[in-house]
């Protein structure tokens, strides 16, 4: 079963470091963060990351459920998820800014490091509903 772990970007932007950094997982330990503002998610087959954050009674942002806004938006900084039909996003910001919704993301590899609530980001400000 895939393990998401995950930041939230409050956290990210409050420290003022950079989204896409790898390190900012092992600095999250050591900060004393809610299970909600930082942890892992076991994500079964077919689930998408939304569900089992919410499964875990986590409250991450979303709006539709359909990919066609920004609310679940999550930065992809280890591993991989695959989007089911979604119709916000560039393909820029999928290949180069890493960005996924998690309404309608799964993790394709076992291991994957998001920093999810990314809605925040100036170029996704404007999708958010």
């Amino acid at each position: 079963m895939p393990t998401v772990e995950y930041l939230n970007y409050e956290v990210v932007d409050d420290q003022g470091w950079d989204v896409h950094d790898e390190q900012n997982f092992e600095r999250a330990q050591e900060l004393d963060l809610s299970d909600e503002d930082y942890g892992t998610l076991d994500v079964a087959e077919g689930e998408y990351i939304l569900e089992a954050a919410e499964a875990e009674g986590y409250d991450w942002p979303f709006s539709c459920r359909a990919g066609a806004c920004a609310n679940c938006a999550a930065i992809v900084v280890e591993g991989d998820v695959e989007m089911d039909m979604q119709q916000i996003l560039s393909d820029e910001e999928i290949e180069e800014k890493n960005v996924r919704l998690t309404c309608i993301g799964s993790p394709a590899t076992d291991d994957v490091k998001l920093v999810y609530n990314a809605k925040h980001l100036d170029y996704l400000q404007n999708r958010v509903i």
